[in-house]
């Protein structure tokens, strides 16, 4: 099987539902918790796949969380070679920040709502999330990288998603939650923002069982089809 390396900055944004499309493309998955454990760079730089995923942190406060810098530097020398790489949210960022893009904090946004896709989105993988709300759940904000194209915005964040070739996908929002089954340990491990942000906690779980099998459908056939056209050696 081909190997997917998922690195994690906090054990509730995992890959949700995004490990079945994963399986049955054929990657055996393995997750390495980000600062938990000493990095084997062999192993992320040779991955099939590498998926970066979230995390409440901010690419900038590398002097607080210094394994930011290894990751930069990991994600720099896979991108060199445009290795299949997809980030989220954090990840998104990291990308964006390894490319020589700028990524500073912006308007918080959190909770659902769907995305306005661009031309590129839409002939995109995106496509498949067009009108559907997605988890938003995101302080920072990431400029696009040169030589990528933009595929998505909202009216909070000018870059929601871009995409370097075929190979390598960055989106800011949330496309992988299970939210149905998975929302409450996000709810939980997000108390404090959620209670500094004035968000009601109860209307964003009604949200996200109003429209988390939307968003698992469609986040699942975007995954594939982008799975589907990687160009591996």
């Amino acid at each position: 099987m081909k190997a997917a390396v998922v690195l994690r900055h906090v054990c509730f944004e995992d890959l949700g539902s995004f490990s079945a499309p994963l399986n049955a493309a054929g990657y055996a998955t393995s997750s390495h918790d980000v600062g938990a454990r000493a990095w084997n760079p062999a192993e992320i730089e040779h991955a099939s796949l590498l998926v970066v995923l979230g995390g409440p942190i901010g690419v900038y406060e590398a002097a607080a969380y210094p394994f930011l810098e290894d990751e930069l530097r990991l994600l720099s020398e896979r991108l060199i070679e445009q290795r299949p790489t997809l980030g989220i949210c954090l990840g998104a960022q990291l990308i964006a920040a390894a490319l020589g893009a700028e990524v500073a904090p912006g308007v918080k946004e959190i909770g659902f709502a769907p995305l306005t896709l661009t031309d590129n989105g839409r002939d995109s993988p995106l496509r498949h999330l067009e009108d559907v709300p997605v988890l938003h759940w995101h302080g920072d904000v990431a400029g696009v990288p040169r030589d990528c194209d933009l595929l998505a915005r909202t009216d909070a964040c000018a870059n929601q998603a871009f995409s370097r070739g075929p190979n390598v996908l960055a989106v800011q929002f949330h496309p992988e939650v299970d939210a149905p089954q998975e929302i409450e340990r996000w709810l939980i491990g997000h108390a404090v923002e959620l209670e500094q942000s004035g968000v009601d906690v109860n209307q964003l779980r009604r949200r996200a069982h109003q429209h988390g099998r939307a968003l698992h459908r469609a986040g699942q056939a975007m995954l594939r089809e982008w799975l589907s056209n990687l160009r591996c050696d």
